[in-house]
């Protein structure tokens, strides 16, 4: 249709695009401008700061914190304390707080800061601030005093060359470089010395700690038993990393992989394996417990049979006998076998079975000792003694033991019994006669039948 067409309709007159608007640059450069402008810094801190900044004889990161400094310190009063906090310096060093530090390290290592110690609260007891004072070296290097206050006069020409030199604006960084040295020179030959602050942590929120002796750092090699994971395809790092994740589950690394060192050789996916059983409830560290108390009951009962075979070994063929002369224990030449002979038997009974460790613990306990023939001659007089008090004992003097014989009346009674066990075996019951053993008089009885 014609009247939806611009031309018919007008709306481009009506409705006139937008132009482009360049307000927001036009703003954006007005608050650089203004941003680069508030920062107009007096002549003798613009150029204390810009000496700093050109200090030869410091690092970089010296010169950047000695020119925070200038621009924080009181020019009227250089040597004042200053009053800024760390967050403000580190700022306009543009350095981290251990950066800053070692920069403070090293001004005053070169005579420019003086670090006063810090001071208790009376009341309190708690440590106070410590704060920054530039020294005169720092103040006439700036340019922020033009003639040392602590220095007399002398006659001698030597005294005025040993003086601060006055520097000038226009001083290169040749001559600061040289007056420096001076300087530091001057300083020895008076006896100066900057002593290191008392302390190094505060209390409270002011102070951190800036030396701490226990840090968390990353050894440089993995543990002796987590080596073998670097031939499954683990990095280094990796294990590092699963050595902390094991940590948070409450596990050990060296427990789960002792424990599952096998399933975890032979795993397609090692490391996702690896890392299911850190997050599985199983207690690694119970099991490696229970091995290793396993495994040291095994060595020990190894050591005591190698002690027990090694003792047997040299008592073979040898003959010992308890303390109370009772027995005589004889160790055959291979030491597989012992015989032992008590007194009261007519003969020696032989032992083939687990006796080693009896014998063993019997010969330490010093219940048994090593026969001599003496000691043998005496159980061998003692055997034949005891065995002729048992003959009389049993067969008195004078009575000879009658003979057994077998009579009639036996042999009717075992046949009448051996009658009734057949019927009974076969199930046939006896009618004709009923046989009754009376057990008190041992008679036979036969009912009428």
């Amino acid at each position: 249709m014609l009247i939806a067409q611009l031309s018919v309709a007008g709306e481009g007159d009506l409705y006139p695009l937008p132009l482009p608007d360049d307000s927001v640059d036009i703003d954006q450069t007005a608050l650089d401008e203004f941003l680069a402008g508030q920062s107009n810094l007096p002549w003798v801190v613009f150029r204390a700061a810009h000496r700093a900044a050109n200090f030869p004889a410091l690092p970089a990161r010296a010169r950047a914190v000695l020119a925070a400094l200038a621009r924080t310190v009181d020019a009227n009063r250089p040597y004042a304390a200053i009053f800024a906090r760390r967050e403000l310096l580190t700022g306009r060093a543009m350095q981290s707080m251990r950066t800053f530090y070692r920069s403070l390290d090293d001004l005053e290592a070169a005579g420019l800061i003086e670090r006063v110690p810090q001071k208790r609260f009376g009341t309190a007891g708690l440590f106070g601030r410590a704060y920054l004072h530039l020294t005169e070296k720092s103040g006439i290097v700036l340019g922020y005093v033009s003639q040392p206050s602590g220095m007399q006069s002398s006659d001698t020409p030597d005294a005025e060359t040993q003086s601060f030199p006055r520097p000038l604006p226009s001083t290169s960084a040749t001559q600061l470089t040289d007056f420096a040295s001076q300087d530091d020179e001057a300083l020895s030959a008076s006896g100066h010395s900057f002593s290191q602050p008392c302390v190094t942590v505060a209390d409270g929120a002011i102070y951190k700690d800036l030396f701490p002796k226990n840090q968390k750092r990353q050894p440089g090699e993995l543990p002796a038993d987590l080596q073998r994971l670097l031939s499954l395809g683990f990095r280094q790092f990796l294990i590092f990393k699963l050595m902390r994740e094991a940590k948070v589950q409450a596990k050990l690394l060296s427990d789960v992989v002792e424990a599952t060192w096998e399933h975890l050789r032979n795993a397609k996916r090692p490391i996702s394996y690896l890392r299911a059983l850190l997050r599985s409830p199983v207690d690694f560290g119970h099991q490696i417990r229970a091995k290793r108390l396993a495994a040291e009951q095994q060595a020990e009962e190894n050591a005591q049979a190698a002690n027990i075979d090694a003792t047997v070994r040299q008592c073979a063929g040898h003959v010992f006998i308890d303390t109370a002369n009772t027995r005589l224990i004889t160790v055959s030449s291979t030491a597989d076998s012992i015989s032992i002979h008590d007194y009261r038997e007519a003969r020696p009974r032989v032992s083939t079975g687990q006796w080693a460790a009896a014998f063993v613990a019997a010969l330490n306990a010093r219940e048994v000792i090593r026969a001599t023939p003496d000691q043998v001659t005496a159980f061998r007089l003692k055997c034949d003694k005891n065995h002729t008090l048992q003959l009389k004992t049993t067969v008195p003097a004078g009575h000879a033991a009658p003979p057994r014989t077998r009579t009639s009346t036996i042999n009717d009674r075992l046949n009448e019994m051996k009658k009734i066990l057949r019927a009974s075996c076969a199930g046939v019951s006896l009618n004709t006669r009923d046989v009754q053993l009376d057990v008190s008089s041992g008679q036979s009885l036969k009912a009428n039948g």
